[in-house]
């Protein structure tokens, strides 16, 4: 999925049309906000982000999207009419993986993308872990359970991330609280509960491979290789 953040409702719809087009599947966006509620629900595997939008601009959007490692290995593209050498120079040193200015030919567009999947693929395929049925692959922030696909949240993904680095050691409440949701973050006393159980329901059968050790947290059982 190609995930576009563009406030400018013509060029939006054109872009999603033309990738629609090209047999890509692709979600459009006018505001950050939304934006990162679709990302927190699934990440995309390449975000096209203007850079002049309202309520964050997108040099700040991809810098967040690098420091999250759910998402620091998505290809971004910068859809801009910022063109000076200042701004590009900008972009890529933030992280960009392309940079396109505005007006921009659809044709070019497709073919970088096409251009940036290639290069990105293989650090995007690497160190997955495979335990059972279940597959999880970081980089590509992606989960299957007997080859279905499971959709996770970004705390959910990042607990179970989490769990599978550090098996077979016991994970305590208080280290998965703050690695997760960060140190002083607010949170209630059952908010760990509530995300491995749901969790673990999301996982289905394969959700047996988080065990809980009561009193002091939870850990991945059974064991787990690294995929290829």
């Amino acid at each position: 999925m190609i995930y576009l953040l563009e406030d400018d409702d013509s060029i939006r719809k054109l872009v999603i049309y033309a990738l629609e087009s090209q047999g890509y599947s692709a979600t459009g966006f006018e505001t950050p906000g939304i934006f990162w509620e679709a990302v927190n629900r699934q990440s995309p595997e390449l975000v096209l982000l203007d850079i002049m939008l309202p309520e964050q601009d997108g040099i700040s959007i991809l810098k967040s999207l690098r420091a999250e490692p759910s998402t620091a290995h998505v290809p971004v593209i910068m859809l801009t009419a910022r063109d000076t050498e200042y701004d590009r120079v900008e972009g890529l040193d933030a992280g960009a993986d392309d940079y396109l200015t505005k007006p921009f030919g659809m044709m070019e567009l497709t073919a970088r993308i096409r251009a940036v999947l290639r290069r990105t693929e293989p650090a995007r395929d690497a160190g997955g872990y495979v335990l059972g049925a279940l597959q999880v692959s970081p980089a590509r922030h992606e989960v299957t359970v007997a080859g279905a696909p499971v959709h996770l949240t970004q705390k959910e993904f990042a607990l179970l991330q989490l769990l599978l680095e550090n098996r077979p050691q016991v994970m305590t409440r208080e280290v998965l609280l703050d690695r997760v949701w960060g140190l002083g973050a607010e949170r209630e006393n059952r908010t760990l509960d509530v995300h491995i159980r749901t969790l673990r329901s999301k996982l289905g059968t394969a959700g047996e491979v988080i065990e809980t050790v009561r009193g002091i947290g939870y850990r991945i059982g059974g064991e787990v290789r690294r995929g290829k």
